[in-house]
């Protein structure tokens, strides 16, 4: 199933945001990259509509087209009646002329299969009495049903779609035709695909439009004015309930659209909360209209039910009903093989998210699953990784950091944009005396210390490293080093506290000055003395000046 909707590897960029919109979460991560889960994807296409990079994409079958119109055998198309919101001003007749020259031997509405879909319908509520009646025209809600609400598909109707009516219909007039739908849902491929020999291939809107733009035909602002298009609301939410009678007596008639409002109305049924009733269902917000092709490049949900509102008609098609039995089809259960893990496994992850207690279970959504316990049994199955949490990473992410500043020797503080401090660590608590951090966060740095640094940096755009720093008030030397974070406007200040290396340095100092000092002292008495010698044995004294002038330099450089 999984086979009409890919993956671009090269684009996904490990957002989640497919996995946050889908509504039955069938998307598994891996090496931070999206993988659809074929056996339990429904394909609605949420996941195609709401990728910012254009991960997801829909599988061609042009190629298939073309193959099947050079064959020779007459190929008819099948055209959905939402095309009039999707091709703004154009009707069937210009469609269907633009088609004839791509080759198809003709086109019609799939609209037509609609009537005789309706027909059943009224027929099963009118002769059957079934308690409850889903609308089977969406694959995606069948789809739906089949994997995620077994229980509930007695209630869903056993009749083919509007595309499998029309196709049907289409093979019984043009005998050994080909034919080809052309609509804007993606899991209409693989209804075509699954119910082989009645719809032979699957053209979405775009492939369409695409192929018209290759072969250079320019569809033509052009519409029919035929009363008998009621179908034609099919594509709306309600459509279909506007074509039915819905005169039944003690039935009620309801339109559910969006996935979301259909799981939500088969647990009302699973609960008992529903009697009685004839349920219309769309996977898509606004039916059809709101499909995931068209959706991705039509977002104007009121144009394009004004749009069809003025193109149907306010009666039926003339068509000629098909037998009841071929109007049948088999909905069976599919498996999507599931094992539900234990309450151990499900504890252990949440352990190992940071999740010890139900109040750390916030249940945020970010990481696409409507709670922690959800996201937890995601990880077991192999669809979801630990490090898909927000709180989770931002935790770990701050204790790391936390552990670092806390344990290190260094003194480090963070101001904002105010020069106000943020966050101040023990070091750096040490080094200005200061009793707790509750002291001074909030506060202007001015109250512990010299601004100066800080506004220079800022307004000069050059860090400060290691600058050597005497904290007068704290009696304290320090290398400070200053950085200014444009990005998210604050400071980070690091001191490293070198009181005891510059009072060892100044000591030193204190000795070498007081050494020269005393071998000043020495030669200048030793030069009286040897001068005096020298005057006694008449010689010089140069070379003892010298060799004593040497020394004293030594001591000096040390």
């Amino acid at each position: 199933m999984s086979d009409f909707l890919k993956l671009k590897r090269s684009n996904c960029k490990n957002c989640y945001k497919c996995i946050r919109n889908c509504p039955v979460k069938s998307i598994r991560f891996s090496g931070g990259q999206a993988n659809i889960i074929g056996n339990e994807c429904i394909l609605c296409g949420h996941c195609f509509v709401v990728c910012p990079q254009n991960a997801k994409e829909i599988v061609s079958s042009l190629e298939t087209v073309k193959v099947m119109l050079q064959s020779g055998v007459p190929v008819v198309a099948s055209v959905a009646p939402s095309f009039v919101a999707n091709y703004d001003g154009v009707g069937i007749e210009p469609l269907r002329r633009a088609l004839k020259k791509l080759g198809f031997f003709d086109a019609e509405e799939t609209a037509i299969g609609a009537t005789l879909v309706k027909n059943e319908y009224e027929r099963m509520i009118r002769e059957d009495r079934r308690d409850i009646l889903i609308s089977s025209c969406c694959h995606s809600v069948n789809l739906l049903i089949q994997k995620y609400y077994p229980a509930q598909l007695q209630y869903l109707a056993d009749v083919l779609s509007p595309m499998q009516a029309h196709c049907m219909d289409i093979k019984r007039r043009y005998k050994d035709c080909k034919t080809v739908f052309i609509g804007p849902c993606l899991a209409k491929k693989d209804e075509a695909d699954h119910y082989a020999g009645i719809t032979d291939a699957v053209l979405t809107f775009e492939e369409l439009t695409e192929w018209l733009a290759a072969e250079n035909i320019v569809l033509e602002k052009e519409k029919d004015e035929y009363d008998e298009t009621r179908a034609r609301f099919f594509p709306t939410a309600g459509g279909i309930l506007k074509t039915m009678a819905c005169d039944e007596a003690g039935y009620a008639y309801l339109a559910i659209d969006g996935v979301d409002n259909c799981i939500a109305a088969l647990r009302d049924i699973e609960n008992g909360g529903l009697h009685n009733c004839f349920i219309e269902m769309s996977a898509c917000a606004g039916s059809c209209v709101g499909g995931p092709v068209m959706e991705k490049y039509h977002r104007s949900p009121v144009r394009d039910y004004a749009q069809v509102n003025a193109y149907a008609g306010s009666s039926d098609f003339d068509v000629k009903p098909l037998p009841a039995e071929e109007m049948k089809k088999t909905l069976e259960h599919i498996d999507r093989r599931e094992l539900p893990p234990s309450e151990k496994e499900i504890s252990e992850i949440l352990r190992q998210m940071g999740k010890t207690k139900p109040q750390d279970e916030l249940n945020c959504g970010s990481c696409g699953y409507n709670s922690c316990r959800e996201k937890a049994v995601a990880v077991i199955q192999g669809k979801a990784d630990i490090s898909m949490c927000m709180p989770f990473l931002m935790d770990k992410a701050e204790s790391f950091k936390n552990n670092i500043i806390n344990n290190t020797p260094n003194g480090f503080i963070i101001l904002n944009d105010n020069y106000e401090v943020q966050q101040i660590n023990s070091s750096a608590l040490g080094i200005m005396n200061i009793r707790a951090a509750a002291d001074v966060l909030g506060e202007q740095v001015v109250r512990i210390l010299d601004p100066q640094d800080f506004i220079d940096v800022k307004n000069t755009g050059r860090n400060i490293r290691d600058k050597r720093v005497y904290l007068a008030e704290y009696g304290k030397y320090v290398d400070e080093t200053i950085t200014y974070d444009r990005n998210f406007r604050n400071f980070i200040c690091i001191m490293r506290d070198v009181t005891e290396e510059e009072n060892e340095r100044r000591k030193k100092e204190s000795i070498s000055r007081q050494t020269i000092e005393t071998t000043d002292k020495v030669i200048a008495k030793q030069m009286r003395i040897v001068q005096e010698i020298a005057s006694l044995l008449g010689e010089t004294a140069a070379e003892t000046k010298i060799a004593l002038t040497k020394l004293k330099e030594s001591i000096g450089d040390e």
